[in-house]
């Protein structure tokens, strides 16, 4: 990739290897691999990418990351962990809370870490087994406005991390700073995003690499992609403000490389159109401005 072709990764997990998400998890169970978090820095470092934003994880190699990513010229921004209800999705990733006091004191924990941003978990993930299903239900309205809320009111911006029409245009009304993933999303939520200052980080090549894999119906695969790309197309022309980000650490989906591959499958989807470049490079300045604390 040219020098200049160079993007930042706007959704990463170091704590994940692209490869067996229950082996990784082990290897930092009982405290971080240091080294492990080491080889995935220095991928990103020879790659030439300099601007790193993590999802968070519950053991603390996030945490770890972001006290070595200046040894490898990274900008590297975090939420610690990620926020979810008890009973929904987000366990993988984070902490959970039953009550919003309880919510209020992981934001403020998040602070205490040296957090960059708080990261909630609205939705569940993809089930690819079924075209349009979504693996748990999502937060309701009022929940995902006052996590929100209360994030902002302490100085925090929200990385919202949610599948699903609904979910995500609730959670642009709520004031989300970015959409990430934003599956099913529909032209509601489109022209929602399009009117807002959020970013959306579709990461479209954690169901793009998977085509051709054997491990889930190719035909969900490739109906999920196309209406993944025919969203993107949409959201771009709308005038949604849109960054490169990969969810690199998912499967097949390897640090650094996953990032090259998210911005060659953003840029087919959007052949034909101009300035895709200059589209992207101003979400990732979005994302920069707004993710520090």
């Amino acid at each position: 990739m040219m020098e200049n072709e160079v993007f930042g990764e706007c959704h990463a997990h170091l704590l994940m290897d692209g490869m067996n998400y229950r082996e990784a998890v082990q290897l930092h169970k009982n405290g971080v691999c240091v080294p492990q978090v080491r080889d995935h820095l220095r991928a990103y470092q020879s790659h030439g990418i300099t601007f790193v934003r993590d999802g968070g994880d519950a053991l603390h190699v996030s945490e770890t990351a972001k006290k070595l990513a200046g040894e490898y010229g990274i900008d590297y921004r975090s939420p610690m962990f990620a926020i979810h209800k008890k009973g929904h999705y987000g366990k993988i990733v984070g902490k959970g809370f039953e009550t919003m006091h309880e919510y209020a004191e992981l934001v403020q924990e998040v602070r205490d870490l040296g957090g960059d941003f708080i990261k909630i978990m609205v939705s569940g993930i993809m089930v690819y087994e079924e075209v349009g299903c979504i693996s748990s239900e999502p937060l309701t309205e009022q929940e995902i406005r006052e996590m929100i809320h209360i994030a902002h009111e302490e100085g925090f911006a929200v990385m919202v991390h949610v599948n699903g029409a609904d979910p995500v245009r609730a959670a642009v009304c709520a004031g989300a700073d970015s959409i990430e993933h934003g599956n099913y999303l529909d032209r509601d939520g489109i022209a929602a995003l399009a009117q807002s200052d959020c970013v959306w980080v579709p990461t479209i090549v954690t169901t793009g690499n998977l085509i051709g894999c054997g491990r889930y119906p190719e035909e969900n695969l490739q109906r999920i992609f196309e209406m993944e790309k025919e969203n993107l197309h949409a959201g771009f022309e709308a005038g949604v403000k849109i960054a490169v980000g990969s969810d690199a650490g998912a499967f097949l989906v390897p640090h650094a490389e996953g990032t090259e591959e998210e911005l060659r499958l953003i840029k087919e989807a959007l052949k034909g159109h101009e300035k895709v470049t200059e589209h992207l490079r101003k979400g990732e300045k979005l994302i920069r401005q707004k993710f520090r604390q």
